[in-house]
């Protein structure tokens, strides 16, 4: 089986059971989903959801955050880990919106990733989520395990993951196949106890093969 014979029946299966899935961060704007997306590197969506419900409640938007001490910013989204570092960044990204974009965040790949705190992952969520815009594969911990385990990849940096994914994935799931593999792994393909067993894509996995 080919590697993109093997990314196709992935994704026949993972389709038949989760749909066409959404982001699982929680927003109201495409700002708020922004800062949900840096705010959950090193963290999981379900802390950044607990975070961000409380936050956006008392500041949502760049304006709001620009003029906000960057110490009540860390004191907002400390339980999320490397605080200070996510304060900074956010802080810094709501400026260089208001800056350069009147406040609104730039659907372009090259103005996002020129933002503090944005890389092509976190790109690339916000342009698929907002704007259906598939410019490459959101690669997150997640989508960098399982395409390993799968057998689509055999590597760890996330860059050539995405590239190697981008030529096997068909274009039109290179938005929905990160959040396949996300949802599995959440569900079936668990890091430290795996349900390899009861797993739907045993047959087309090269971990799964093996037992």
């Amino acid at each position: 089986m080919t590697k993109k014979e093997r990314a196709k029946k992935v994704i026949e299966e993972l389709k038949k059971k989760f749909g066409h899935p959404k982001c699982a961060l929680n927003y109201n704007t495409p700002f708020e989903l922004l800062v949900a997306v840096i705010l959950s590197a090193q963290c999981t969506d379900v802390r950044v959801n607990i975070v961000t419900e409380k936050m956006f409640k008392v500041v949502n938007t760049p304006e709001q955050f620009a003029e906000m001490p960057i110490e009540e910013i860390e004191e907002l989204i400390k339980s999320t880990g490397f605080y200070r570092n996510k304060a900074k960044n956010i802080k810094l990204c709501s400026q260089q919106l208001l800056d350069k974009f009147d406040g609104k965040i730039p659907s372009e790949m090259d103005s996002l990733v020129a933002l503090a705190g944005v890389g092509r992952k976190t790109a690339n969520v916000v342009r698929g989520e907002i704007w259906g815009l598939a410019e490459g594969v959101t690669v997150d911990t997640h989508v960098k395990r399982l395409s390993n385990l799968i057998g689509l990849v055999k590597e760890d940096n996330v860059l050539k993951i995405e590239k190697e994914l981008m030529k096997i994935v068909p274009k039109e799931y290179w938005i929905d196949f990160s959040h396949f593999l996300i949802l599995q792994g959440r569900d079936k393909c668990i890091a430290r106890r795996p349900k390899c067993l009861q797993c739907e894509i045993k047959p087309y996995c090269k971990h799964g093969e093996k037992l």
